[in-house]
């Protein structure tokens, strides 16, 4: 596993089993395929897919209709998050199976921390057959 946190000062003098401590606020956001979401990586495995960030919904955003590829899970910070299925508050958690498929929609904005052992497929739209890192 070659996990890393991308923007973390001084990762790169740190030995591979070195704890890494995160100074969360000092990492960027960045903008994610769907527009109104942002996110911070705070933990990659490019070649495994693991994945944990944070992501920042605007109010009203919609993320397209997507697969859950392994198991994904979200713990809502503020706002809340809805789907077909139901809607996670704050301080609310909810996971999602692998073969998970729905549309999720922040109708007041949310910050989740979100961790993924693979990246999501997107199926519907203009992000059809792209994966989410």
């Amino acid at each position: 596993m070659v996990a890393i946190t991308p923007g973390l000062a001084g990762e790169d003098k740190l030995a591979p089993t070195d704890s890494r401590y995160v100074d969360v606020s000092r990492l960027p956001w960045k903008p994610t395929p769907t527009k109104g979401i942002d996110m911070k990586i705070l933990l990659i495995d490019e070649e495994t897919g693991l994945m944990t960030a944070l992501f920042r919904w605007e109010p009203g955003t919609v993320l397209p209709r997507h697969e859950h590829v392994e198991i994904e899970q979200t713990y809502v910070l503020e706002g809340s998050i809805v789907d077909g299925e139901g809607e996670a508050l704050a301080g609310n958690y909810v996971w999602r199976p692998a073969g998970n498929q729905h549309v999720a929609r922040s109708p007041n904005g949310a910050l989740v921390l979100s961790m993924f052992l693979r990246p999501n497929k997107f199926l519907d739209g203009d992000l059809a057959g792209q994966e989410l890192k």
